[in-house]
């Protein structure tokens, strides 16, 4: 059986970056189920938040950051976050992220919830592609094993600590085991819970789901983030429209060519993503539509075209020129708040185990994420992960008081069998950016139901069986919840409520 020093499960930007740094302290091996470069990070269009601009500061950047969580965000690991940011950018640099200059200054643009212009970005809105690039082409070059296709099944636990975890080759069909000192989990979100999303088809919540069976707590579950602009064309797939064209000007517009937000908030089209989001289906349901508009047409088009590319080219290439014509849109699933619990060092409540970026949970986006702390939490958390790491003297999270586990699977059951587009329906209609206690008890019962049909044999089953998992514990979450927070909204409890400003923990 092969060991490491360290195995790193997930090829976006929180594993390359944990590799690159892991590296010079021990073996690394990468385990990816897909191709190296296939990741969220590599569709990332709005960039990096990061205060470095005149007049912005790290206080203000968490001030933002505390707004946007709606109560919620763990200020200490926020604080973290902004106070390590420009350095972060930094080791970006070196290690050959080519952000956007102009006379030797980055570039910064603006997002929603943001009161400053802070986001750096590369090539226009094609940050990610650029991160993952740079990043893939580093590790292949610098010693680190990379085992592409490889589907991780289960952490092995031996005394309580993470030594290690079997693994799925999906191209033989043949299982493996492999050994780590140290295992960190960097596997990305949920989004293919949703019927629509703008992530890859390898966003399945493994992390989460492999995690949770080896016993690391999971928290703040229920609080997924629906992005307000998605592409609406018939029969064009989703594709996200980045919240930095409204940071540039563009302006959401109703079917009646309508100026909305400003009924909805006072930051009008620049406000909370959840707000965002809310508004645009409140404007759908009034017209009885599918879609509302995103309106650059008053802009300069050189400057969109250059600043937009990726989405520029997309859209024509469907017969859309967003410099003429508004741009159909509506809210698709996104970013998943919740995930493993970690303390502001990348620690699971597993020794052994370590969790950054969308699969962690280090409570620096509370309810609501603020536009662009993505990609930063993945570096700021993943470097200080590899650090702890190094100490002699480590100690996991502790356990959570209260934590709770969900009700066991109905192992059984009759009724049709489970499906990843089934399962998908089930979730947009009855969890999705409104709910209520009726439609999650309804999603509740099926979902056990369901759960206990599934047997894992092959790298689809297995993905089946990790968002299953996922599904049940932001549906028990969001039932718990009896309160509306962030991107968490219940039409039977539909404002925020004290005695909920906490976070609501699991663990098997």
């Amino acid at each position: 059986m092969a060991s490491y020093g360290y195995i790193i499960v997930g090829s976006g930007i929180a594993g390359l970056y944990a590799a690159l740094l892991a590296r010079e302290h021990g073996r690394v091996l990468i385990l990816t189920k897909g191709s190296i470069e296939e990741s969220n990070t590599r569709w990332a269009q709005g960039g990096i938040a990061a205060a470095i601009g005149e007049g912005d500061s790290p206080e203000l950047h968490l001030q933002d950051t505390l707004r946007a969580g709606a109560g919620l965000v763990d200020e200490d690991a926020a604080r973290v976050l902004v106070d390590n940011a420009a350095d972060a950018i930094a080791d970006l640099v070196r290690f050959g992220v080519p952000f956007d200059t102009a006379d030797g200054e980055m570039l910064l643009g603006r997002e929603g919830a943001h009161s400053v212009n802070r986001v750096i970005h590369a090539g226009g809105d094609a940050t990610g592609a650029h991160i993952e690039f740079s990043l893939s082409q580093l590790a292949r070059l610098s010693g680190v094993t990379i085992l592409e296709y490889v589907q991780v099944l289960d952490l092995v636990v031996e005394d309580g600590a993470v030594v290690g975890l079997k693994a799925l080759d999906t191209r033989s069909n043949r299982v493996e085991s492999f050994r780590g000192t140290q295992t960190i989990l960097a596997s990305g979100g949920l989004g293919q819970l949703y019927r629509v999303s703008t992530n890859p088809t390898v966003a399945t919540g493994d992390g989460v789901a492999i995690a949770y069976r080896a016993g690391a707590e999971v928290s703040d579950m229920e609080f997924v983030q629906f992005h307000p602009t998605a592409l609406r064309l018939p029969g064009v797939p989703v594709f996200l429209i980045s919240e930095a064209v409204r940071g540039e000007g563009g302006v959401l517009r109703n079917a009646e060519g309508e100026s909305f937000m400003a009924r909805y908030h006072e930051m009008e089209d620049l406000a909370p993503r959840d707000i965002v989001a809310r508004a645009i289906l409140n404007e759908l349901s009034e017209a009885n539509g599918d879609h509302v508009y995103l309106d650059v047409t008053h802009l300069d088009a050189a400057r969109v075209r250059a600043r937009f590319p990726q989405i520029y080219k997309h859209c024509m290439d469907n017969g859309l020129d967003i410099t003429a014509s508004a741009i159909p849109v509506s809210p698709a699933a996104h970013y998943m708040m919740g995930g493993v619990r970690t303390t502001t060092w990348g620690e699971t409540t597993l020794p052994g185990l370590y969790a950054c970026g969308e699969c962690a949970n280090t409570g620096v986006h509370g309810a609501n994420r603020l536009a662009s702390n993505s990609l930063l939490e993945t570096v700021v958390f993943a470097r200080r992960a590899v650090q702890r790491s190094l100490e002699a003297e480590r100690s996991p999270a502790r356990p959570w008081p209260g934590s709770v586990a969900i009700p066991p699977a109905e192992g059984g059951a009759e009724g049709p069998h489970p499906s990843l587009s089934g399962l998908q329906e089930l979730m947009w209609r009855d969890v999705g950016i409104v709910r209520s206690g009726e439609s999650l008890s309804r999603a509740r019962g099926v979902l056990a139901a369901w759960q206990g049909m599934v047997e894992p044999s092959d790298r689809p089953s297995q993905e089946l069986a990790n968002l299953l998992l996922c599904a049940r514990l932001v549906t028990e979450a969001a039932l718990a919840r009896q309160e509306s927070r962030g991107a968490h909204f219940r039409t039977d409890y539909p404002e925020p409520a004290d005695s909920w400003r906490h976070r609501l923990v699991f663990r098997r």
